[in-house]
């Protein structure tokens, strides 16, 4: 296994594909992330005419088939496309672009679902102790920052291991627009199992350790503010 491991990070394809994927799953979650809690806190804060119309396509939406998505995406940045004339198509900025539009209702939706639980509450003892709007909207964020952390994490996994719409928008382009999940899928196609097994590993390693990054980052921060 470990040979396995060696022969993989020595290739210049793999590794090129490693940092494609690395790019366009953390730009893709920080972008995803701004847009989605912000979505769904105010969702949860505001009601309006078709409130509920658009919780259920954001519900939806959580579930849409990636390739749908990528579909989607490319119609807009071909080159007969409305954003065709921005060359995004077969880069990784385009890729980026479908998995904000995947991830982005599933954040929205997950902070949703837990403000709607925990937010009135909170604000209602806000409003006792005579806290700003802005300091309630911190006091939410603060108290919801586990489980805001939990969707991003989700999102972060999402993006890492989706193959369908950065198939599509990519190209799988070596060298370029390459991930390592459709790297995983070409080998399978070509028959290498070996190369692809341990490159399946070196991805969940990868994620492991961005994982135990973030709690340790976490902790250091909830470790701040006991201080």
């Amino acid at each position: 296994m470990l040979e396995w491991l060696k022969s993989v990070v020595s290739d210049a394809g793999i590794i090129s594909a490693v940092k494609v994927t690395f790019i366009m799953a953390v730009s893709s979650t920080a972008i995803s992330s701004v847009l989605g809690i912000l979505f769904g806190l105010l969702l949860e804060r505001f009601s309006f005419p078709g409130k509920k119309i658009i919780v259920r396509i954001n519900r939806t939406l959580m579930g849409v088939p990636p390739v749908v998505a990528g579909l989607v995406v490319y119609l807009l940045i071909m080159r007969r496309g409305p954003l065709g004339p921005l060359s995004l198509l077969f880069t990784i900025k385009g890729m980026v672009i479908a998995q904000v539009l995947i991830i982005t209702p599933i954040i929205s939706g997950m902070i949703y679902s837990y403000a709607r639980k925990s937010a009135p509450s909170i604000r209602a003892f806000a409003v006792t102790m005579g806290a700003t709007r802005w300091q309630t909207a911190k006091l939410i964020i603060r108290e919801l920052r586990k489980e805001i952390y939990f969707c991003m994490v989700t999102g972060f996994g999402r993006s890492i291991s989706e193959v369908g719409a950065v198939m599509l928008v990519g190209g799988n382009i070596k060298g370029r627009t390459r991930t390592m999940t459709t790297t995983i899928s070409l080998l399978k196609s070509q028959g290498i199992f070996t190369e692809g097994v341990a490159l399946g590993i070196l991805l969940l390693v990868m994620a492991f350790i961005l994982q135990w990054i973030c709690d340790l980052l976490q902790k250091e921060g909830e470790e701040d503010e006991n201080y």
